[in-house]
């Protein structure tokens, strides 16, 4: 098995991947519309693609997922522990710029503002340390992973510099075959995106199904659809299987409503929801 991920080697990607398949072949790719289309065109490849984290919220990737429409295969937790990489021999007290990803800077804002470091964004944390590692500066360091620092030679300043412990990422494993588990006595997500007709209070009685079964909607984001400010994308994530006769009802009662209507997936809750 294959396995692509966005960001240089050491990115948290790279290290979520590690996790999930550490026996597995793991590729780099530069971009995320790169990890997309490869798996598009190749069945023999899954991606693994951070989708939101815990304290900032969604990456971005949604119009990915509008686009190609790959098939959802599982979530996968990541704890996200960031530290502050230098050259050997640099010293926190001089470093005056930090590159990292947009997200790990914010992740990152109490402690930056504190020690009064200049943020410099960039495409990914991995990446940052390698440019780091290329500069040779002692005055500037990157935000990344542990894996980063061993990769590309440079000292861990200090460790652990989020705002908040306990931060996490949470991925998906993603794929063109289309494949989901038998309906068991487990927890389950089920994984949609919809389109609504144009009419008053379309989305108020789209959801009228969910409520009567008694269906937890554990995501629901509207994104404007290409080249548009009046229609709109739903995502939506469920607590249950598409073959719970409830789930099944809620999801016919929704389909009365839309102009499109698209299952990503059926996959098992990851067990980090249960913390």
């Amino acid at each position: 098995m294959k396995i692509l991920y966005q960001g240089s080697p050491g990115a948290y990607s790279h290290l979520a991947a590690l996790e999930v398949y550490p026996d597995s072949e793991i590729i780099s790719c530069k971009t995320f519309d790169e990890c997309f289309q490869r798996a598009q065109k190749d069945e023999k490849l899954k991606i693994i693609i951070p989708e939101s984290n815990k304290t900032t919220g969604n990456i971005g990737i949604e119009y990915l997922i509008f686009k190609f429409r790959l098939n959802i295969y599982a979530e996968h937790f990541h704890q996200i522990e960031h530290n502050l990489l230098g050259v050997p021999g640099s010293k926190l007290e001089n470093i005056k710029n930090v590159f990292s990803h947009q997200q790990a800077l914010s992740q990152c804002s109490d402690f930056l503002k504190k020690k009064n470091i200049i943020e410099n964004v960039r495409t990914d944390t991995a990446g940052s340390a390698a440019l780091v590692s290329k500069n040779k500066k002692k005055s500037e360091a990157a935000i990344a992973s542990k894996l980063s620092a061993k990769i590309y030679d440079l000292d861990i300043l200090t460790e652990n510099i989020e705002n908040e412990k306990g931060n996490a990422t949470r991925f998906l494993i993603m794929g063109k075959p289309i494949s989901q588990p038998e309906f068991e006595e487990k927890k389950y997500i089920t994984s949609f995106l919809f389109k609504l007709k144009s009419k008053p209070a379309a989305l108020y009685q789209s959801l009228g199904g969910f409520a009567i079964n008694g269906i937890n909607l554990t995501k629901l984001q509207s994104y404007p659809e290409k080249n548009s400010f009046s229609s709109y994308f739903f995502l939506c994530d469920l607590d249950g299987h598409i073959d719970d006769p409830k789930v099944k009802k809620s999801l016919e009662e929704l389909g009365l409503h839309c102009e499109d209507f698209h299952v990503l997936g059926v996959f098992p809750s990851d067990k980090f929801r249960d913390k």
